[in-house]
């Protein structure tokens, strides 16, 4: 399918690459002309407005936003929808707050534009192993763009089936899934993320443990110095915490073993408040995800080697660099 793309980024760039790979016809703007130029090097059609990228688009058209959350998108989605005519789609694949996706959705069904939001997952490492997409939006917004969801995810490859599972697989079993009307993409990549913060913050307490065992304060016979890269490689291999969190642990650990490279200091990115904010409105228990939010708060005044290793997790998956160690 044809489709326009803002937003050339670390991940917008590669879902380009992706979706081109797969025969997609792709129209790219970024603010940096210089992430446009290297795309239309590799085959997109660049553009330098979004003006230019709505006029070269066929109708219906379907524009993609890969922008940072908030006002960069808000603004984003006014200045798109001033272009596109009744039938087109808008489709938001950042990380928005779930209930700003519900708004903009009401107010562009009033001029008959359609507006998904995706929730995407896969960070740098995307354009190698597929994104895994959250949907919201209209039914039949979701089917047109069925065909660019399914290049982008990863596919059914060599994951073994859930049991119980028959006949052609479920796009769910494909990396995609329409979550229900606008908003519920969103919604559930914002709780995805919640629950990436409390695996991620259950691994670097627990390497935490192992990395003390070695203090001064415990008994001889009960002071051990432990390889923390080799045990993160041996819980890989058929331990029931393996996950691909714990793949990127044990790759920053065999790297940097100390993880001098990282201060500890660790940002949170807006779904983990909202995950808490929402349980909250809920009346849903939520410890163990309130607590890994705070943990990241109190990250920011003093350093644990379990913050160190989630910046290093941070870094692994999605690129965001922390403040480097003196």
């Amino acid at each position: 399918m044809e489709m326009g793309m803002i937003g050339l980024g670390r991940m917008g760039a590669n879902m380009v690459r992706r979706l081109m790979e797969d025969g997609h016809h792709c129209i790219v703007f970024d603010l940096d002309p210089e992430a446009v130029r290297t795309l239309a090097d590799e085959g997109a059609v660049g553009v330098a407005s979004i003006e230019g990228l709505v006029q070269a688009l066929e109708p219906p058209r379907a524009v993609w936003l890969m922008v940072p959350a908030g006002e960069a998108t808000e603004q984003t989605v006014d200045a798109v929808a001033a272009q596109l005519a009744e039938g087109d789609l808008i489709v938001d694949g950042g990380n928005s707050y779930f209930k700003d996706d519900v708004r903009r959705a009401s107010e562009l069904a009033d001029r008959g534009i359609r507006y998904m939001d995706v929730g995407t997952s896969g960070g740098v490492w995307g354009l190698e192993r597929g994104y895994c997409l959250m949907a919201g939006g209209p039914s039949e917004a979701f089917a047109r763009l069925e065909p660019a969801l399914e290049t982008l995810a990863p596919g059914v490859g060599g994951i073994e089936r859930t049991p119980g599972r028959e006949g052609e697989p479920s796009p769910a079993e494909k990396g995609y899934v329409h979550c229900g009307p606008a908003g519920t993409g969103h919604l559930v990549k914002m709780v995805h993320n919640g629950i990436e913060y409390g695996l991620m913050q259950a691994y670097g307490e627990g390497f935490d443990i192992l990395r003390a065992a070695a203090a001064d304060g415990l008994p001889e016979s009960q002071r051990f110095e432990l390889d923390l890269a080799e045990i993160a490689e041996v819980w890989r291999r058929g331990s029931v915490i393996g996950s691909w969190l714990l793949d990127l642990t044990a790759a920053a650990l065999h790297r940097d073993p100390q993880l001098d490279g990282f201060t500890g200091h660790v940002q949170d990115s807006g779904e983990g408040r909202w995950t808490v904010q929402t349980a909250v409105e809920e009346a849903v228990p939520a410890d163990v995800l309130s607590a890994a939010l705070y943990a990241r708060f109190r990250s920011r005044q003093d350093h644990t080697f379990a913050e160190k290793l989630l910046s290093a997790m941070r870094e692994q998956f999605g690129g965001h660099s922390e403040q480097p160690s003196e």
